[in-house]
């Protein structure tokens, strides 16, 4: 779909509690889908600094370079 995965959509949102929540039932942090390519990649695009930093926290590859946006510097 357009975002790819469910914690891709809360990132995107920008959902914290959401974000976290997946996470802490193992959401794969670094699956590649939609349009942003990865949760880092969507919540970087939408401008969430609470949920890049806690997407980071759980181990999200900051070089990963997928979707319409390459890496999440350049989303």
């Amino acid at each position: 779909g357009h975002y790819g995965t469910a914690l891709q959509a809360a990132a995107y949102s920008g959902c914290e509690v959401v974000v976290r929540l997946l996470l802490d039932h193992a959401a794969n942090v670094n699956v590649w889908g939609g349009n942003y390519g990865t949760a880092l990649q969507a919540a970087a695009y939408s401008g969430s600094e609470a949920v890049v930093r806690l997407l980071l926290d759980h181990g999200a590859e900051i070089n990963t370079e997928a979707g319409h946006y390459g890496t999440a510097l350049q989303a």
